[in-house]
């Protein structure tokens, strides 16, 4: 796989910054990573953030911003409050603000950018990794657009913004409700306890923005069919009459397959197929050409893999990669970090616990009520990491009826009115299009007990009609249906792995357990308050519980069990559960140990 090579050749365009960068420092006195702890200002999630679809010209905006916080309905703001370090939350440490924004306040952000001079002619757009939540966004004074969503990447065209001279104003408004309205947002609650964490608003991903010519492409998808030996790519591209598409398939530089069209299907001989233990991933390349001469090109990757389902010989329905049963075993992900909240302090945190997930023997990761950057995917693509991805909630659970363990079909949220309803929709089928091309997503699950669940069933067809390559896990530890909405069964238990509902429709799982808390001192978000489902004092305790329930879940295994998710890979704020600790300096267990009891789980099929 080159893509490496490629992002290491990418040339990055200077831009302008509106102010001075030594100016930041945290706030603050939480604990913090690493990483957090050591961050240049001045050199801040530099990395290219579209590992699929890479172009050589762009330039990243990260970086210090002037901000303000006013009243939600204050049409314009002089962003004098001071200097924010983008992409971090407002709310969180690496911002260098810290401060909280409710439902009746609108955050300002504002900063200067110049185009580089090679880059005349052709149209310049702007990127936003993710905004959370409703951005407004203006450049040189006029409108350019706006976006409802915390968790998908948009963009705007801007070229047409841009006046005359070199230097020019980026500008945004974010509002932001939290758990005050129906918005999707997962674990964010504007009083943070228990289960719930820190609110999270404005910017969290990378902003930046590339040139393209009037004819580019403008995405693509590439679908495996191991059984015919083929890859289907379909491109979308914004051609000028006479333009074709060329789509060229390599592996380590050498040309596998070629076609031209913006529908392509290449046959793909000797296949190496793409699984945890082998992740192979083939380089892709898509040109627009014009009398032979190519006007576009994006460099990108796939992979060879298939996702279904089937039986076995004791009539247990099991997942199955490339047409062979797995026991999919993993960690429950939050993607939260002590200084950056969703936002980790640099690339090579992102890469960490995945990392570490891995080197402690598990093959998959549920992401749990959150979308991570594009780059963590592409991590997991390259190492071999199975995903389950998880839409981020509306409601919680509080007041509201529902049976823990399943047996009855529980009222659904009624206070979720139809505005709501489209912008789930809206925002769930954002997040499965802008990710469905990376490979390590096996599971798509668009609710989690119960929390916002509504038209459970239109729901799951609708994720269908987006994505048939994968499994639908539509109700993830609550509210099951008897009719097969979705192919997996899910259970929750918490502290052990229990099998008390059966089904033998689908395929079962035990979608969280585990929950074995540690609080280690001197690594702990807060003084008081800290909890796990069962809690001890030393990680030789922590283990043998966990190898106790390791053991159950080979021997359940035997009875249906098809995969199994441990709450969880990290601490988060007062949750003293994880296999690490929130500032991620500690592991608590003996890697050896977890990875040999890792392995017989996996291997308990």
């Amino acid at each position: 796989m080159n893509i490496t090579k490629t992002f290491a050749a990418l040339t990055i365009a200077a831009v302008a910054v509106s102010c001075n960068q030594t100016e930041w420092k945290p706030v603050g006195d939480r604990i913090m990573t690493e990483w957090g702890e050591n961050l240049d200002p001045e050199n801040v999630l530099q990395e290219y953030p579209r590992p699929q679809m890479v172009r050589e010209d762009w330039a990243n905006l990260n970086g210090m911003w002037n901000y303000a916080i006013t009243a939600a309905d204050a049409e314009d703001s002089e962003c004098a409050d001071g200097k924010i370090l983008v992409p971090f939350a407002v709310e969180s440490a690496l911002s260098g603000v810290g401060r909280a924004v409710t439902e009746e306040d609108a955050l300002w952000y504002e900063r200067t950018f110049t185009v580089p001079s090679d880059w005349k002619g052709d149209r310049i757009i702007l990127h936003f990794g993710a905004v959370d939540w409703h951005a407004q966004v203006y450049v040189d004074g006029s409108f350019a657009g706006e976006h409802k969503g915390g968790y998908a990447p948009f963009s705007f065209d801007i070229t047409d913004l841009l006046k005359k001279g070199r230097k020019h104003t980026l500008k945004l408004k974010v509002l932001d409700s939290t758990n005050k309205s129906w918005q999707p947002r997962g674990k964010q609650i504007l009083n943070p306890n228990g289960i719930w964490y820190t609110a999270v608003t404005g910017i969290w991903q990378t902003v930046w923005m590339e040139p393209v010519p009037a004819s580019h492409v403008k995405s693509y998808l590439a679908n495996a069919d191991i059984d015919k030996g083929e890859l289907k790519v379909s491109v979308d591209a914004a051609l000028e009459d006479g333009d074709i598409c060329n789509v060229v398939l390599l592996d380590d530089g050498n040309v596998v397959a070629s076609g031209e069209g913006s529908e392509v299907v290449l046959a793909v001989p000797e296949m190496k197929l793409w699984s945890p233990a082998d992740p192979h991933l083939y380089d892709i390349e898509i040109s627009v050409v014009r009398d032979g001469q190519t006007v576009d090109q994006v460099k990108g990757y796939t992979a060879m893999r298939k996702v279904s389902y089937g039986k076995d010989d004791k009539g247990f329905y099991r997942i199955h990669l490339n047409n062979k049963p797995i026991f999919q075993f993993g960690t429950l992900d939050q993607g939260w970090w002590p200084d950056g909240l969703y936002t980790a302090p640099t690339d090579e945190a992102l890469l960490f616990d995945i990392e570490m997930t891995k080197n402690m023997g598990f093959n998959m990761i549920r992401k749990h009520v959150k979308v991570e950057p594009a780059r963590w995917y592409w991590h997991c693509d390259r190492l071999g990491m199975l995903v389950w991805q998880d839409m981020p909630n509306t409601f919680d659970n509080e007041g509201r009826p529902w049976n823990y363990h399943g047996i009855d079909v529980v009222a659904e949220v009624e206070v979720m009115d139809q505005e709501g309803k489209d912008n789930f929709y809206n925002e769930w089928g954002e997040i499965v299009r802008a990710n469905m091309g990376f490979p390590c997503i096996v599971t798509w699950v668009p609710f989690n007990e119960a929390w916002g669940q509504f038209d459970t069933k239109e729901v799951a067809a609708f994720t269908r009609s987006l994505d048939d390559t994968r499994l639908i896990n539509a109700a993830s530890g609550g509210n099951f249906y008897s009719d097969c909405v979705g192919e997996i069964h899910d259970l929750h238990n918490y502290p052990d792995p229990v099998l008390y509902l059966y089904d033998p429709t689908r395929v079962n799982v035990l979608g969280e357990y585990g929950g074995i808390g540690w609080p280690v001192e001197g690594h702990l978000w807060q003084n008081d308050q800290n909890w796990g489902y069962i809690q001890y004092k030393s990680a030789e305790e922590v283990l043998q519980t966990y190898e106790t329930y390791g053991l159950q879940l080979e021997s359940l295994a035997d009875y249906g069990f098809s995969s199994a998710i441990y709450t969880q890979i990290t601490d988060v704020e007062g949750e003293v559960n994880g296999l690490m600790t929130y500032d991620r300096k500690v592991v608590k267990l003996d890697i050896d140990r977890l990875r040999h009891i890792n392995t017989i789980v996996i291997n308990s099929l």
